[in-house]
């Protein structure tokens, strides 16, 4: 029988923010695959846990794979674990998750902290849709093309960046988005964590410490303006009922063609007696 590949979240920087069933399956697996075992080995020092180690990064992973493969098949569990945060989440780890299904072995999350979620539940901006981009291009006209191909969004845009690049980041921003609502999450959840609130344009001229990790949130545009049609809601029912469609296929019809709900559409077309 193969073992389990977990997934495991570790925290983004306060080390109280484990799970106890994550502390258990860290415990209690065969091996743990680390994007940096000297940056994991101070988590699991921290909670007097001595299960062996092995490196999976970017740099060896296309090696290392078909290795921690084989001992899944074998019957080892293996727990996956990034620096920080959630494993795939911008970091090493899709290949042997792939791998693992491809070759039928159970692969089990273990969900914790995430930058993403921690830095949107405190950012204030829309949480009913939100769009994850990951860290944009580093050379500017590819990293204005990509907040181009995300201006039509109506969800709030979540990035990753270097501190280095932030400014840069802030002044594409305004000139490809606009006046958006802008926050910028640095050090979550760790002793220097902030959120700074604005503009791009006034956050960029802030004084902003550009050190340590950031999370940029946008708010999302304004909604496009509805398609203007020559006929009512009433005249649209009536015309396709007297093309011979059923009413209620037709009420479908108009509600699906101009973005309204049934009830609506009904309504209106009982208000115009078709």
């Amino acid at each position: 029988m193969s073992g389990t590949l977990y997934v495991v979240a570790t925290p983004i920087g306060n080390l109280e923010d484990i799970t106890l069933r994550a502390l258990r399956v860290l415990r209690e697996a065969g091996l743990i695959a680390c994007e940096d075992t000297r940056q994991t080995r101070k988590l699991l020092d921290h909670y007097g846990i001595r299960t062996p180690t092995l490196s999976y990064h970017e740099h060896n992973e296309a090696a290392r794979t078909p290795e921690l493969i084989e001992k899944l098949l074998e019957g080892t569990s293996i727990a996956l674990v990034s620096d920080a945060g959630t494993p795939l989440i911008s970091d090493p780890g899709y290949r042997l998750v792939a791998a693992a299904v491809q070759a039928g072995i159970r692969v089990e999350p273990v969900p914790g902290a995430a930058a993403i979620t921690a830095a949107l539940s405190a950012s204030g901006l829309p949480t009913d849709a939100f769009h994850f981009a990951g860290f944009l291009p580093a050379r500017p006209a590819q990293r204005r093309k990509a907040l181009m191909r995300l201006k039509d969004e109506q969800a709030t845009l979540v990035f990753y960046e270097a501190p280095h690049r932030i400014r840069e980041m802030l002044e594409d921003i305004e000139q490809v988005l606009g006046p958006r609502p802008v926050v910028l999450a640095r050090e979550v959840t760790k002793v220097h964590e902030e959120f700074l609130r604005g503009t791009a344009a006034g956050l960029r001229n802030m004084r902003v410490p550009l050190k340590g990790e950031f999370t940029v949130l946008v708010g999302r545009g304004a909604e496009p303006a509805p398609a203007a049609f020559e006929t009512t809601v009433a005249e649209a029912v009536g015309e396709l009922v007297r093309g011979g469609m059923p009413r209620m296929d037709a009420i479908k019809a108009v509600a699906r063609e101009r973005g309204l709900s049934k009830r609506d559409v009904y309504r209106e077309a009982g208000r115009g007696g078709s």
